[in-house]
């Protein structure tokens, strides 16, 4: 299925209706008007929206306290980075409680939690959530239908951001330390939550991936984040529809974050520490600003991807089911299964847009019915 018509029809007469066009609330379609809940006013959702903004704020800074054993394990250096995951957690939770308000998303949703809940689902298909997580989520292969090129390089800003995240959060919470086992010499202890995980010997492969793992990320993430902003600035048609503020700037902090960050290994290893200070302020800044504005930009798609998971599950439990494919009503070909096309019906009317009949026509049928709409209605003036 395809989004419904992005303009309502004009509504001819009742006698010069066209049979073949659906009217919402039409009683000669069998069905009343059908009344969507009642909106929400946007006071009571700015209120809900900086309620679970601070509840999530405040549940973060006590992970981070009794995480880190009472500060004892606190990194004050990285107080900073500490104060910008606070902000961004409070920034995530407002914007997705605004997001979650709107009828289409919110019965996207439900229905998402729904299908993730339910034992009919699991008996049908045990397999069928952990796939999709790997194939939408960790592999995006919806992309590789597009280009195998944008495919790969969203593939290494991924995989490089979540190695960084997973790297960077614990440290800067003070959830993870790492401490000479011995005082002096090259064995050193990974701990977490004070711990002991893993000894390693810093001078060993083991060691030099893990004092190395942000460089390898950042490699990976400025090698995507390259081909792509290569590509807005000769693809004409990624040229044409891009914003600098929504478009370039996530790219931008992504290199500026990971350049720096290598820039700082490169003056340890081979300045000696020459320059050290005004880079690791210069780091600092690039990743406090991208983390503050990860909720108001581009990166929020970051957290609104997963709840899709739950939709592309609804879709794919509904269609083993034998279900009734509905056909187009006009043309009568197959569209989807009774149950995502009344889903579609009732986000429509959740909308109150007026048109959920629409649902029930194949994406042909909706364009020449608009078209004759038009004719009939519209240019038929200008003769």
């Amino acid at each position: 299925m395809t989004e419904p018509p992005q303009t309502v029809d004009p509504t001819p007469p009742p006698g010069d209706r066209d049979p073949g066009v659906p009217v919402a609330g039409d009683p000669a379609q069998g069905r009343p008007a059908a009344v969507g809940p009642p909106p929400q006013t946007p006071a009571a959702v700015r209120r809900r929206a900086v309620l679970a903004g601070t509840v999530v704020s405040v549940l973060l800074i006590l992970a981070i306290v009794f995480g880190s054993r009472l500060l004892r394990d606190f990194d004050s250096a990285l107080l900073p980075y500490a104060v910008a995951t606070v902000f961004l957690a409070f920034g995530v939770a407002h914007r997705y409680t605004v997001w979650v308000s709107a009828p289409g998303a919110r019965r996207l949703f439900k229905q998402g939690w729904r299908s993730f809940f339910s034992v009919g689902n699991f008996r049908r298909a045990p397999t069928a959530l952990p796939r999709m997580i790997a194939t939408y989520l960790g592999f995006q292969k919806f992309l590789g239908a597009r280009s195998h090129a944008r495919w790969a390089a969203h593939q290494l800003i991924f995989w490089g951001c979540l190695l960084a995240a997973a790297i960077t959060f614990p440290l800067t919470w003070g959830w993870f330390t790492f401490t000479s086992s011995t005082g002096s010499g090259p064995g050193y202890e990974m701990r977490i939550w004070g711990l002991k995980v893993v000894g390693f010997d810093a001078l060993s492969l083991l060691g030099w991936l893990m004092f190395h793992g942000l460089d390898i990320a950042a490699v990976l993430v400025i090698a995507g984040a390259a081909y792509f902003l290569w590509r807005r600035m000769k693809d004409r048609g990624a040229m044409t529809g891009q914003r600098f503020a929504y478009d370039l700037v996530p790219l931008i902090a992504l290199i500026v974050i990971s350049v720096t960050g290598l820039l700082l290994t490169f003056s340890s290893i081979f300045l000696h520490g020459g320059g050290y200070e005004f880079l690791a302020i210069l780091h600092m800044v690039s990743v406090v600003f991208t983390l503050i504005y990860i909720p108001f930009g581009k990166f929020f798609h970051i957290v609104q991807r997963p709840a899709a998971v739950g939709m592309q599950l609804f879709k794919y439990t509904s269609r083993r089911k034998d279900e009734e494919v509905l056909g187009c009503r006009r043309c009568h070909e197959p569209i989807d299964t009774a149950p995502y096309v009344e889903n579609l019906r009732g986000t429509m009317r959740d909308l109150d847009l007026g048109f959920d009949d629409w649902a029930e026509y194949c994406p042909r049928c909706k364009r020449v019915l608009r078209g004759t709409a038009y004719l009939d209605h519209v240019k038929k003036g200008f003769k």
